[in-house]
């Protein structure tokens, strides 16, 4: 089995030799092969450089350079496209990940999981507006998606090769990938990780971010449950709008009709039309859905359910 470990890098100087020192140690104490794939997000500051010293002296380190900063997402990203390992491991630059722990993860997954997540035990973080955050992120993630994990900003991962193929990264989605793995049948679990206090440079995170993990989660929760049938969710929206302006439109018609009572001057009359107007256009909204999402898996053939394997049987050739 080939190991490969990939960490995304931006604007860690101060931290890029000490972690390749202890990561370097850690891996050649493994009986794995072993790659390290560095991805430098645009730093602005000497990480490139240094980075590029370490792949000259060893050959197992990959380093690839964006030409502007893209987003640990986009790191990440890269790093899957050019590791090469059967497992990828992924870490934070900033050394509060621990490469100790690597062993332990590795272990984990010989029991057949394709996914072990990382827990902050003990985070070693600021309460207010790192911890806190976290916390009511990692609440909200949990409920909404169904998989339940106690961190899921933890960078500490590993992952079969085959997993991380399937998955395609935006935004913030990085921090969704178990969630995703787990949509399309990976086996996941989640162990407790070291974590230690930031020694050199400066954190990249904020409550801000928080607020775009917010909006990221309303797109994950649509793709793992509706990509394949957004007719189902925009149709029932429809239908309840349109049911409702229906059923006050015929209230008042009643009314009318039988009471003599005026609309003129009844702002329930607007809301019906307004509700009406609303259902068909989420219905509509749901057959578009429904025809793009039929071009996207005709027209590239690609498939709507993921084999994990097949036993027996004999597949004809074209």
């Amino acid at each position: 089995m080939k190991l490969s470990v990939v960490i995304p890098i931006y604007n860690e100087e101060e931290n890029i030799n000490p972690l390749y020192e202890e990561l370097k140690a850690v891996l050649n104490s493994l009986e794995h092969d072993h790659e390290i794939v560095f991805v430098d997000d645009g730093s602005s500051d000497t990480s490139l450089e240094l980075l590029e010293k370490i792949q000259q002296k060893d050959s197992k380190v990959v380093v690839v350079s964006f030409r502007r900063n893209f987003g640990q997402t986009a790191a990440m990203s890269a790093g899957f496209d050019y590791a090469s390992g059967d497992v990828i491991a992924t870490m934070d630059g900033d050394m509060q990940n621990d490469p100790h722990d690597l062993p332990m993860f590795l272990a984990k997954m010989k029991e057949g999981y394709e996914l072990v997540s990382g827990w902050r035990y003990k985070r070693q973080d600021p309460f207010l507006n790192r911890r806190l955050p976290s916390m009511i992120a990692n609440k909200i993630i949990s409920t909404v998606t169904g998989v339940h994990l106690h961190d899921y900003g933890c960078t500490l991962k590993t992952f079969r090769k085959e997993i991380t193929q399937g998955i395609h990264l935006y935004g913030e989605m990085h921090r969704f990938i178990p969630a995703i793995a787990s949509g399309v049948g990976g086996r996941i679990t989640e162990i407790k990780a070291n974590h230690r206090p930031r020694r050199f440079g400066t954190s990249k995170y904020g409550i801000s971010r928080t607020l775009r993990v917010v909006l990221d989660l309303m797109t994950v929760k649509f793709l793992l449950s509706y990509a394949t049938r957004p007719i189902h969710v925009f149709g029932m929206l429809g239908m309840f709008s349109g049911g409702l302006g229906f059923a006050l439109a015929l209230l008042m018609t009643i009314q009318r009709t039988f009471f003599g009572m005026p609309l003129s001057d009844r702002p329930l009359l607007l809301l019906a039309v307004l509700l009406l107007f609303m259902g068909i256009q989420f219905i509509s909204i749901g057959l578009l859905g429904e025809l793009q999402v039929r071009t996207y898996h005709e027209s590239q053939g690609k498939p709507i359910y993921v084999v994990r394997k097949v036993l027996g049987g004999k597949r004809e050739e074209a």
